[in-house]
């Protein structure tokens, strides 16, 4: 099954800030951002379209034309916890070091680690897999396109930071 991600437009927050599952505003661009995600869109066919539920994912995924794409908790990003809306700065929690040293195993006080939003991903693609759908669309967020490519095997967990996928990205994988 072929899968088109595609990462939410850029949010009007301040840069640094755990802003995770919050569901936050997006910037005054988006009209030029989203029309620049649906052009490259255009032409593509999708049995299914799913989303996240946080409203910088819906108001992208009905901007491009999918009004009825299945909002799915599991497609949210990652649970900050505590951390939720906090600036990286400003954390003074000393469990932070040991979330750095390993954020794939740690989680954020009250919050997820990097495995637990794969796991749930993971999950939601195995169901995905019983369906009968050739070409699935989702709207999400960053660390779900990470997760997705860690699912898939294009890239491995070592790798899984070394870059970001930009606000409004696209990537496909095959599940």
């Amino acid at each position: 099954m072929k899968i088109t991600l595609i990462r939410h437009t850029s949010v009007d927050v301040f840069p640094g800030t755990c802003y995770g599952q919050t569901d936050v505003p997006l910037r005054d661009t988006f009209e030029q951002e989203a029309s620049a995600v649906a052009r490259q869109l255009e032409g593509l066919s999708f049995d299914k379209v799913f989303t996240s539920p946080l409203s910088r994912c819906v108001r992208l995924a009905d901007y491009c034309g999918y009004t009825d794409a299945v909002r799915d908790d599991r497609l949210k990003e990652i649970h900050f916890g505590e951390w939720e809306m906090m600036s990286f700065d400003q954390i003074k929690d000393p469990h932070i070091q040991n979330w750095f040293a390993d954020y794939f195993n740690v989680p954020a006080p009250g919050g997820e680690s990097f495995r637990m939003q794969l796991e749930r991903l993971s999950a939601f693609f195995n169901e995905l897999k019983s369906f009968p759908f050739r070409h699935v669309g989702i709207f999400a967020h960053g660390g779900i396109l990470t997760c997705a490519q860690l699912y898939s095997g294009d890239i491995r967990t070592e790798e899984a930071f070394s870059f970001m996928h930009p606000y409004g990205g696209i990537i496909r994988i095959e599940i």
